[in-house]
């Protein structure tokens, strides 16, 4: 059985939203390049179905605020 370990289980609601705001925008650095690839392809008959830019934004957003309600919260105590 998989254990949580002690640093999440203790861990501030800023570390927490940190670490959830950090996986948002490391998901839209993976959206915003595969956004990339898919503009730059050679065969323009290739047409992907999944909508990277609003992916891109849907977890941009989130991401940075939790980011700033971390760092608000490390720093306001």
């Amino acid at each position: 059985m998989l254990h949580e370990p002690d640093s999440l289980r203790f861990a501030s609601d800023a570390t927490l939203a940190a670490i959830w705001g950090g996986g948002l925008l490391l998901a839209a650095g993976i959206a915003i390049l595969a956004d990339h690839r898919r503009a730059k392809r050679r065969d323009f008959d290739r047409v992907g179905w999944m909508p990277w830019t609003k992916i891109y934004f849907a977890c941009l957003f989130p991401g940075v605020i939790l980011i700033a309600l971390a760092v608000k919260g490390w720093t306001g105590g």
